[in-house]
């Protein structure tokens, strides 16, 4: 008789348990299947604001003092002006301890030197020759836009344009590509034509089938 009264009371709990399970697989059979998108889902959205009230717009100044890159073409380039004479100073102050007095390098990269003069056997040489402004940079510009960023590592961006231009007159200069009494500026430094400029091609590739 216990036994058949402990039978009877188990089957009427798991008849009861049964019913929400059941109800709820029956309602999650006419939701929305998983990884479709509810038909109101931008209606939801429009409660919320544009903006959420985070940041504000960037004064001109602000951009202004992060727009300083300077592309291939000398755009971007700043007034001012500098002479080889002028950058030695200046490198002599700034330069020497990082790449040595003639640009040979030394803690740092070499700055200096026009070997090799064909080709770019730079991973076949033993031992390896180093890349250098002489033997490797494209464009004399864009050695504006790099030590006006980056140097001096110490203290990056800290140096007024005459005296970037001054540098920059200085290495070129070192590595032969200008004579000594060169004046570098906005006007003059577009006109250097670096030694390996015929060894990098533009990238212009636009996508699509025009991509090559």
């Amino acid at each position: 008789m216990r036994l058949l009264v402990a039978l009877t009371l188990l089957l009427t709990a798991a008849c009861r348990s049964e019913a929400p399970r059941a109800t709820a697989l029956r309602a999650s059979a006419d939701a929305t299947p998983v990884g479709a998108v509810p038909a109101d889902v931008f209606k939801r959205f429009e409660q919320y604001p544009v903006r959420f009230r985070l940041g504000r717009e960037a004064t001109p100044e602000e951009i202004a003092a992060w727009d300083i890159d300077v592309r291939p073409d000398g755009e971007g380039l700043p007034p001012g002006r500098g002479t080889v004479a002028e950058g030695k100073k200046v490198y002599a102050q700034l330069c020497v301890s990082c790449h040595g007095a003639r640009g040979e390098g030394g803690q740092y990269e070499a700055l200096v030197g026009r070997e090799p003069r064909q080709g770019f056997p730079f991973g076949r040489h033993d031992p390896p020759l180093k890349q250098t402004v002489g033997n490797y940079w494209p464009y004399a510009t864009t050695l504006y836009d790099y030590i006006n960023r980056a140097m001096p590592q110490a203290v990056p961006n800290s140096l007024k344009p005459d005296e970037v231009y001054s540098l920059v007159a200085f290495i070129l200069y070192m590595n032969e590509i200008v004579p000594e009494h060169a004046v570098m500026d906005r006007e003059s430094l577009p006109q250097v034509v670096m030694p390996a400029r015929d060894r990098f091609v533009m990238d212009n590739r636009r996508g699509g089938a025009e991509i090559r």
